[in-house]
């Protein structure tokens, strides 16, 4: 029995000894003996169960983020143009030429320059035509979100927001609370319905909601507060005519901002283009009539 116990022993002890290099020995490469490597079969094989299912998703660029295909598309257009020597009249050119050199992205650079043209543009719907908005920077804002998420998907997420804030507004009618602890349930109910949509939208195969960035959904989170002050100001009817004519300003500052002609106008031409958007400005403060909607209000008393 003593001999059986330590011939079994002696077998482990052999194949512990035996098993230690083998284990400690360096991986050969499978390049090395042509083999297939075991990750890349193990892969073929449950993809073709599937069990693995690979999805790329791509975003398609756009202007607020300094990716490469938009930043060296305006890039190489700044390149390509021809620069005179420096003057007063053309620093600005020089300044922009120089900080795209040393890295800074040139589609940054335009959205800085064309955001006073968005507020000219709101400041003219609203002192010459007549058009209200929630301010001024408001609807520029939104136009730059829009940007980033693309139209329809901004403009769906924008009235999604709104309407679960209106039901949660309606909910929380009855119950009385500080306006800032309300505004702390807003901001919840909000990010709860978001995040709620980002997690079914895989399902349904929304990749223009999978790839939206945080800027953009703070921007149409944080306008939620101008809309319920609206509610609480104005009824209903007119905060809704309201948000519909800001909606209608950011839309048209979008395709402003999007027009790939006067991107590269702007940064060619900047300093032409700063005294066009003073020059407006000043134009606009000068009219002190009826703006035009107020004229085809009153145009029977007027005549």
């Amino acid at each position: 029995m003593k001999k059986i116990l330590y011939v079994l022993i002696v077998i482990v002890i052999n194949y512990w000894l035996i098993r230690i290099p083998l284990e400690a020995s360096p991986s050969v490469s499978p390049m090395a003996t042509g083999l297939p490597e075991a990750s890349t079969s193990a892969e073929k094989e449950a993809s073709a169960t599937g069990l693995i299912v690979k999805k790329v998703v791509e975003k398609t660029p756009d202007i607020t983020e300094p990716k490469p295909e938009v930043k060296g598309k305006l890039e190489r257009y700044i390149e390509q143009t021809q620069i005179e020597e420096m003057s007063p009249f053309n620093i600005v050119r020089y300044a922009i030429r120089y900080a795209v050199t040393q890295g800074v992205p040139a589609n940054t650079i335009v959205l800085i320059l064309l955001f006073p043209l968005v507020a000219t543009i709101v400041v003219f719907a609203r002192h010459i035509i007549g058009l209200k908005s929630f301010g001024i920077f408001t609807p520029a804002l939104l136009s730059v979100a829009l940007l980033a998420t693309g139209l329809l998907t901004g403009i769906g997420l924008f009235l999604f927001i709104l309407t679960v804030a209106t039901l949660v507004r309606m909910l929380l009618k009855k119950i009385r609370f500080q306006y800032l602890p309300r505004m702390a349930l807003f901001m919840l109910f909000i990010s709860l319905s978001i995040f709620s949509i980002l997690l079914i939208s895989p399902a349904i195969g929304s990749t223009s909601l999978i790839t939206i960035g945080i800027f953009p959904l703070l921007i149409l989170i944080l306008l939620v507060e101008d809309f319920l002050d609206l509610q609480i100001t104005r009824n209903l009817p007119q905060a809704l005519i309201i948000t519909g004519e800001t909606l209608l300003l950011a839309i048209g500052s979008f395709y402003v901002m999007n027009l790939e002609a006067l991107q590269k106008f702007v940064l060619v031409n900047p300093e032409m283009f700063i005294v066009l958007v003073l020059g407006s400005i000043l134009l606009i403060e000068q009219y002190s009539g009826l703006r035009l909607l107020e004229i085809w209000r009153f145009r029977k008393l007027l005549k």
